[in-house]
């Protein structure tokens, strides 16, 4: 493992604080970039990100050249929200009609590659509390001012709900160091560098992020990470620490699920990448029990895991952008 990477991949936010410096790096590489929110009934959060997003990287600065939200059929005022403070809003299903239709963030993601029109895109979700425009403008540093990078990735502290308003300092990302530390340890021991493998915020060059399958669900980071690891090498990311992430926090056993997602993910994927032989077949059922009246009543969670292609190899995306 070559230790030195991530003492010369990390960054923290405050090394790009100079907004107009990367928008003079923008203008010279002359790349167009887009910021993509992929929301399900994120009307209490979306509003402000937007808000922040355009008044301090399109209008003060001119950074982001549009801000799109991929959304996934909200029953609240997700989409009539985003409209109204300027994103450009599209119905998940909407976009290649033609395919059958999933649900799921990685498949917001996905979709987004044919929408956009940025050669570097940013990835946000769409549920931070305290959203600042260095969770852009940081991520988007190391693309613009290292020719070598072509993926960043987010790191923070994440403080846990333990009350309406009260938080403990630490707690959150249990996720990643009870399951995909572990794993990356075991497999990968090279990205147990990436301090936080499953944040949600990310950005990259679209040469990077359209020739990559992307899984529909919980999986898309774990995946996004190994495909790009493998294809280009660990050389072609950064991480960089945002300081403070607030979001809303999940209770255990929905953690339990998402867990049992991102595992299959990874199992499937270091089967395709010839890692590892796996002799049986993967089951999709996940089984939790509640205790209902002096009895254990089972809960099964389905995940069968989906993949979308390698967005080069449809096409409709190589008309549109001409490849």
């Amino acid at each position: 493992m070559n230790s030195q990477w991530i003492q010369n991949h990390t960054f923290h936010h405050s090394d790009f604080n100079n907004i107009a410096q990367l928008v003079e790096a923008k203008e010279r590489k002359g790349v167009k970039i887009s910021l993509c929110f992929p929301t399900l009934n994120e009307e209490n959060t979306i509003a402000k990100q937007i808000l922040i997003m355009k008044s301090e990287l399109m209008t003060r600065f001119s950074l982001l050249d549009e801000i799109l939200v991929i959304d996934s059929g909200s029953t609240d005022s997700t989409r009539q929200i985003s409209r109204s403070y300027g994103a450009d809003v599209y119905l998940a299903d909407d976009i290649l009609p033609d395919m059958e239709q999933f649900k799921g963030k990685g498949e917001n993601l996905w979709k987004a590659l044919y929408i956009c029109k940025g050669d570097i895109i940013v990835y946000i979700d769409a549920d931070i509390k305290n959203i600042h425009h260095r969770f852009v403008y940081a991520l988007l540093g190391p693309l613009l001012l290292n020719d070598k990078i072509k993926y960043s990735k987010a790191f923070y502290d994440r403080p846990i709900a333990i009350g309406k308003n009260t938080f403990r300092a630490t707690g959150g990302g249990r996720v990643t160091e009870l399951v995909i530390r572990p794993l990356f340890a075991l497999f990968f021991p090279q990205l147990t560098q990436i301090i936080q493998p499953l944040s949600g915020e990310y950005a990259g060059y679209r040469d990077i992020f359209d020739k990559i399958p992307f899984p529909i669900g919980y999986g898309v980071e774990t995946s996004l990470l190994l495909d790009i690891s493998r294809l280009w090498g660990l050389d072609v990311i950064a991480q960089v620490d945002l300081d403070r992430r607030v979001h809303r926090n999940q209770e255990t056993r929905a953690l339990g699920r998402m867990a049992f997602a991102i595992m299959k993910t990874f199992l499937n994927r270091i089967q395709k990448l010839g890692v590892a032989d796996i002799k049986e077949e993967l089951f999709n059922d996940m089984i939790q029990y509640n205790l209902v009246k002096n009895k254990f009543e089972p809960t099964i969670f389905n995940f069968e895991e989906l993949y979308r292609p390698p967005m080069i190899e449809i096409k409709e995306y190589r008309e549109k952008f001409n490849l």
